[in-house]
């Protein structure tokens, strides 16, 4: 059986208010929100996005799991999510071994 390999980032946003308050999210922010969202959907749809959601508590993460075995491609992929990109949020990568991916058809 061979290995999957993957990659996880996590987000941090830079104004914590933003996980907790949506009257906090400037226009500007929705901008990029809705950049962000497209970047994934596109990734997405090329299968390069597994799994990408955020908690709904306010405390639990934000996370993108990507098909990405290097490390320097997904880094780049992270760091081109619009969200790292302008800087709203900071982007935390891990390495990732998905154990269990269930197969839709």
């Amino acid at each position: 059986m061979t290995e999957l390999k993957h990659h996880i980032y996590l987000f941090e946003a830079v104004r914590p208010e933003l996980t907790t308050d949506e009257d906090a999210w400037t226009a500007d922010d929705l901008q990029i929100a809705s950049e962000h969202f497209s970047y994934l959907k596109e990734a997405t749809s090329k299968r390069i996005v597994i799994l990408a959601g955020r908690s709904t508590d306010g405390l639990g993460p934000a996370i993108v799991i990507i098909d990405i075995a290097d490390e320097d491609e997904a880094r780049s992929f992270m760091e081109n999510d619009p969200f790292v990109a302008s800087g709203l949020m900071r982007g935390h990568l891990h390495p990732f071994r998905a154990s269990l991916i269930s197969q839709t058809s």
